[in-house]
């Protein structure tokens, strides 16, 4: 550290004419949380911070962390053109005072020459349990020299620590007051615009003991009045409420259900209370008046930015499914983990896939998505390609935080869940050929024997028609073994950025060896697409959508596979539509994508909207299935295919260090967007013009971006900032690459000639 330190100082003394910089970092995150010094009261918001003394955990919420090594990150506030961080000063207290001196009686990192601005480790001796610390940072980057010091922020510990465990926060409350309210008769109708898992608070007048009224919660609307029978497990729920005399406030207590209220459901804590999904609210036999300021609510949820993010385009449809996704990110999360919706309230492996990319596509904390993914290597579920899902989650979470801690921890555990114990002499895996011993249900933490699922609901399940595309089981199945050669290749990368080179080998040949075996058993040369499985012929929309989603598929195979994905539409469910949106765009079908995302059936995302349900849904329509519920993550893809795929925004590097760009706008006239990330916010905005396309970007310092524009003709020209550009055509896309650029603000044009 002292030799870092020492050639710093030659290297400012060689440039003298740098400048101690009025910016300075922000946005501090300690363990992916930015608010550690906000204290919550029974959910709500207080005027305390974590380091006054009468704040306890016994009457306090707070996010404590829980990690006796936290890792610290911080946004590099630089608005020069192509800034990037070239050292970092770190310091940490136990008290306010040296902090503010700049002092770091708990740990001084010295000048850390390191691009590094996420997940950087504290490197002191071991944080204490139940103490407030306070840190902070500054920085010295290329073009504005060394900064100001960042605001202080303070942080908790947990009474117990151990060397690394994920933080979060806790559950919140928001006061909800509504957007209408009616009478009709001696009934009140009242609407509060969206659904949201909440607890009704009504104030009311009486002018003797025994006067009652029946108060009316739900989901959804029949005949102008909340619908007493919805169907399925769309809630509605009828309480009788006995009045004093006077004027009074009385809290509705939500009944417990005892499905989701159950051993493995995620149960609400004793600060918030039990909550109910509802947007309506009846008062039926009140004939005093009621205004907004006499009934709110409160809903219960994680802590969420609402501001965070942005998208808005020229297609109105595509705007409304937007909002619809970005709000179900905020309006599921009342259990601070990731759950199925209502009914069960149970973490599974494919919900919290899709809430983990599109939670990460609309806000910039991602320690929900942390807990939830470590929640599930440990308490996995029934289906084999959920089972494998667990190394799409990790890497998700790296490439998004920056931070490899939970790879380190769970790697055994990842290991495992490759299914390798499963493998067969032909290379594939299978559930089905007696190899579920009871070591190998040990291993995986699931005590019964698992299942492929391809998709769900299944056909016949729950009454529903299937949402499989006539999907044929056999004993080794295309998506089952394409999800295996996934977790393989991601095993490749998670041990290769561990330093584990040995086990990074074997994955990386492994891949290569399942993906041979893959295409010889499931590719199909006379139809040129996918089979179901190794003794049938059906060619599902499943078994061709996984391979290009997990990047399996050789170019010149795409076109007949793509006019059998055309053939079959969106015959998958909502679930499996988010590898159905993965594969289009990842083939470069943008066309076709943006039908799928605006299309008005009632397989489609409008339709959710048509319905009447503010959250995404369980599944397209009640008819698809009978028993789903309208609050379900997992119906939400478009969130994140919206960010990632549509304005083509991901993470090339962990912690957003590189961005790719490559924007599939299709038909498109406009479209805009504001995308939170760990290292700032990311604006981006296109314009597609005959025979012109243009695309507007600002990059936050020390982030560098691979841009891709739509190839518009064989001849063109491209401007940056109104100077000619050199671009390279992609061989096997319909792309031009343009050179890597760092942060700052561009206009980028590509004409036809």
């Amino acid at each position: 550290m002292k030799k870092i330190f020492f050639s710093l100082i030659i290297s400012m003394l060689a440039y003298p004419t740098i400048q101690v910089s009025a910016s300075k970092p922000r946005g501090l995150m300690t363990d992916l949380i930015e608010h550690t010094d906000y204290v919550w009261k029974n959910g709500h918001p207080t005027n305390l911070k974590v380091f006054q003394p009468e704040v306890s955990a016994e009457s306090y919420q707070f996010a404590e962390i829980r990690s006796s090594y936290p890792t610290f990150s911080w946004i590099v506030s630089d608005e020069a053109p192509a800034s990037f961080q070239q050292s970092y000063r770190i310091i940490v207290s136990d008290n306010i005072k040296d902090a503010e001196a700049g002092t770091g009686n708990i740990w001084d990192s010295g000048a850390v020459e390191s691009r590094q601005s996420t997940a950087v480790l504290y490197g002191g001796d071991a944080l204490k349990p139940a103490s407030v610390y306070f840190w902070r940072v500054k920085t010295v980057t290329n073009s504005s020299g060394e900064s100001e010091w960042s605001d202080i922020k303070a942080f908790k510990t947990a009474d117990k620590l151990t060397d690394y465990a994920a933080s979060y926060y806790p559950q919140v409350k928001t006061t909800e007051y509504p957007v209408a309210i009616n009478k009709i008769a001696n009934t009140y109708l009242i609407d509060f615009g969206k659904d949201a898992f909440s607890q009704l608070i009504i104030t009311l007048s009486s002018e003797k003991d025994d006067d009652s009224v029946t108060i009316h919660i739900g989901e959804c609307l029949a005949d102008g009045k909340i619908s007493r029978r919805p169907g399925g497990t769309i809630r509605y729920y009828r309480y009788s409420l006995k009045m004093m005399k006077g004027v009074h406030t009385y809290r509705v207590i939500n009944r417990k259900d005892m499905r989701n209220t159950g051993g493995a459901a995620i149960k609400m804590p004793d600060y918030t209370g039990e909550v109910a999904p509802f947007r309506y609210c009846e008062i039926e036999g009140y004939s005093k008046a009621l205004t907004d300021k006499d009934i709110y609510r409160e809903s219960v949820h994680y802590p969420f930015n609402e501001a965070a993010s942005s998208f808005e385009s020229s297609d109105k449809i595509l705007n409304q499914v937007w909002d619809l996704c970005k709000y179900s990110m905020k309006a599921t999360s009342f259990t601070g983990i990731y759950i199925d919706g209502d009914r069960e309230r149970i973490p599974y492996e494919a919900d919290a896939l899709i809430n983990q990319l599109s939670h990460y596509s609309v806000d910039r904390e991602y320690s929900i998505a942390r807990r939830s993914v470590e929640y599930l290597f440990y308490h996995p579920t029934w289906p084999t390609e959920w089972i494998l899902q667990a190394s799409i989650l990790a890497w998700n979470d790296y490439m998004y935080t920056g931070d490899s801690r939970s790879l380190k921890a769970n790697y055994d555990i990842l290991k495992i869940r490759t299914l390798m114990q499963l493998k067969e002499k032909n290379g594939l895996i299978s559930t089905t050929t007696g190899l579920q011993t009871p070591d190998f249900k040990a291993s995986i933490r699931y005590r019964d024997n698992i299942r492929d699922i391809v998709d769900w609901p299944q056909q016949g399940g729950f009454g529903a028609v299937g949402e499989s595309d006539g999907f044929v089981f056999t004993d080794y199945n295309a998506v089952t073994n394409a999800y295996h050669y996934n977790a393989l290749r991601i095993m490749y990368l998670i041990a290769e950025a561990l330093g584990n080179q040995n086990d990074a080998s074997y994955y990386r040949n492994e891949a290569a060896k399942m993906l041979a075996a893959f295409n010889k058993v499931f590719f199909n040369a006379k139809q040129g697409v996918y089979v179901d499985g190794d003794t049938t012929l059906h060619a599902s929309l499943h078994a061709n959508m996984f391979p290009i989603a997990f990047g399996m598929t050789p170019a010149a195979k795409l076109p007949k596979i793509l006019d059998l994905m055309h053939s079959r539409r969106m015959a998958c469910s909502v679930y499996g539509s988010q590898f159905l949106m993965d594969a289009l765009y990842d083939a470069a079908d943008a066309d076709y994508a943006l039908e799928m995302l605006t299309k008005t059936d009632d397989r489609s995302w409008y339709n959710m909207i048509k319905v009447g349900s503010t959250i995404s849904l369980e599944a397209w329509d009640n008819k698809y299935k009978p028993n789903q519920d309208w609050n379900h993550a997992w119906g939400a893809a478009p969130a994140n295919i919206i960010v990632r795929k549509l304005m083509g925004v991901e993470p090339l590097q962990p912690g957003f260090s590189k961005v790719r760009i490559r924007p599939q706008t299709a038909s498109l006239e406009w479209a805009k967007a504001v995308i939170p990330t760990v290292k700032g916010d990311i604006h981006i905005a296109t314009e597609n013009k005959s025979g012109e396309y243009r695309l507007t970007l600002t990059i936050p310092a020390n982030m560098e971006c691979e841009v891709l524009l739509p190839l518009l003709s064989k001849k063109y020209e491209v401007t940056v900032n109104g100077k000619k550009q050199k671009a390279t055509s992609l061989k096997d896309a319909p792309f031009v690459s343009l050179a890597t650029i760092s942060s700052g603000k561009y206009e980028i044009s590509m004409k036809t000639l």
